[in-house]
Formats: structure tokens, C-alpha cells, sequence
């Protein structure tokens, strides 16, 4: 029997970048799901503060070259690799000079949200899934991690739903307790269409503010993963009115138990085969 194949999307991961929570779990969640026998994949952005000389990136040439289009220019994206010898793990990296080289993250040296993370956030969310058509590699789940990556729900569901890559992938979002007070501004919505997709497919993610981006990911996903206690009201709300599967994680470290959450849609892709 095959592998099942689980990508992971997250805009952190330790030890190439801590931010937050997400950089641990993003960390030992995939080397837990690699020691339990699943293939997997993990696509982060290559930020500037990432030190490529220390953590030995070099450049995939076989993957880069392609250009992503963002608000109807064309932006080059470099892939880079870098592996976790300790969890015999491969990390890939999307790289643009426009984009990531920055000192900073998400925030100028002054604390001044950057204004174009609106582009950076499409930028890496089509990046990803162009980069894993490319690779060839067809996952049966796509887990996605931070408010960077929440597009992809969408992305997947409509623009690349009939793409051989993705069709059969379900969704699974990871929610957080998030660092993000701003928005990605009342041009998101337009900036964030891609291929065949329509205003009414964005919609749910409103001007892209915290809630705004959840609420649109969860519109799109199959599972919502809670990670945390201390979750926004609101979101919380959005979660309970809405028909999505509630994963929650009463333990961050019982990473076995995503096991029985990604069989599950394994073994729905594994019986729509057999019946038809």
C-alpha cells in the first residue's frame, strides 16, 4: 500500500525561524508523521533573517525558475532546500528578492506592519502549490499552519481543484493564537484572485484581518486543528458555527494522535477508488 502523503505549509518552523508556537509543532509534527511511516513535504518562505550560510540552503534548480503572477505582474520564485540531519528531513524554502529579503518578518524596525504582505501572502500560498506540482507529488492532506498560509484552503478548492495534484487532497488548518492586529487591506480580495476564481470565492476573507483570514481558510478546510486555549472568541465562534471537523489537541506533544485524523481521509481516498 502506498504512503500517505501529507504536505505541510507554515510560514515558521525551528530551527530556521521561531516566531511563535507554530515553529515548535511545525518542528516535531512532521519527523512524529515520518517515524510513523507517512511521506511527507514541508514548504516554508525563505525569509532574510534566515541564515543560509548556517543552515546550509542551497538552491533547487530543477524547481526554480518559475514566475507568479501577483496582482498581474510577474515575480521570479527561487527554490532552496535544507535538511534536518537529526530527523533525516528536507525543508524547502521560497525565495524572492523583492519579497523576503528583508531583515525584518512580517514588521519594519519600527513595528509598522510591511504593506505589501498582502502580494507576500499570495505570493507563497500559489509559490506552494505551484512548487509541488512541479515536484510531482500528488499529497493526500495538506495541512496548513499560520495566517501567512491561508489562502491555500481556498486556492486548492476552486482554482486547483481539478488539477491532478490536488484533487483528491483534503485540507487540514491549524488554528493559533496569533500575533497579527493589521490587515491585509481592502485590495486583498482582488489581489488574492487567481485562475478561474470569482469575488464570491474570496469573499469570506473579508479585508484579510485575523478573523477575516481564519474565517475565509475555514470556509475551505476539512478539519480545523485547535492548538490552542487561549483562541479568539470570535474564531472560536466562527469554528462552532460552521460544519467543519474540530480536531482539538489537548497535548502538543501527543503528535501520534494526528495519526487516526490523516488515515481518516486516507482511507476515504482509499474506498472512493475501490467503489469506482
Amino acid at each position: 500500500m502506498a504512503k500517505t502523503k501529507i504536505l505541510f505549509v507554515t510560514h515558521e518552523m525551528s530551527p530556521f525561524l521561531e516566531l511563535s508556537k507554530i515553529s515548535e509543532i511545525t518542528r516535531q509534527l512532521p519527523q512524529a508523521m515520518q517515524e510513523k511511516g507517512y511521506e511527507i513535504r514541508i514548504l516554508m518562505p525563505r525569509f532574510g533573517n534566515i541564515n543560509e550560510r548556517r543552515n546550509r540552503l542551497h538552491e533547487v534548480i530543477r524547481l526554480s525558475g518559475m514566475n507568479i503572477v501577483v496582482d498581474n505582474n510577474d515575480n521570479p520564485l527561487i527554490i532552496k532546500v535544507a535538511s534536518i540531519p537529526a530527523a533525516r528531513m528536507q525543508v524547502y524554502f521560497l525565495d524572492n528578492e523583492e519579497y523576503f529579503q528583508r531583515k525584518h518578518v512580517f514588521c519594519d524596525e519600527c513595528g509598522e506592519f510591511f504593506e505589501d504582505n498582502n502580494e507576500r501572502t499570495v505570493f507563497f500560498c500559489k509559490g506552494a502549490l505551484e512548487t509541488v506540482k512541479k515536484l510531482g507529488w500528488a499529497p493526500d492532506v495538506i495541512h496548513c499552519h499560520g495566517w501567512m498560509s491561508a489562502l491555500v484552503p481556498a486556492y486548492v478548492k476552486t482554482a486547483y481543484k481539478d488539477d491532478p495534484t490536488f484533487k483528491d487532497a483534503r485540507v487540514v488548518y491549524s488554528l493559533y493564537k496569533e500575533e497579527f492586529n493589521s490587515s491585509l487591506g481592502e485590495n486583498f480580495p482582488d489581489i488574492a484572485l487567481t485562475g478561474n476564481m470569482t469575488a464570491d470565492d474570496i469573499a469570506p476573507y473579508g479585508a484579510g484581518d485575523y478573523t477575516g483570514l481564519y474565517q475565509g481558510a475555514l470556509a475551505y478546510s476539512d478539519v480545523a486543528v485547535l492548538t490552542d486555549s487561549g483562541l479568539d472568541e470570535e474564531v472560536l465562534n466562527i469554528v462552532k458555527k460552521s460544519d467543519i471537523q474540530i480536531f482539538e489537541m489537548e497535548d502538543d506533544k501527543e503528535f501520534e494522535n494526528y495519526c487516526n485524523l490523516y488515515e481518516q481521509f486516507s482511507r476515504v481516498d482509499l474506498e472512493t477508488a475501490v467503489e469506482a
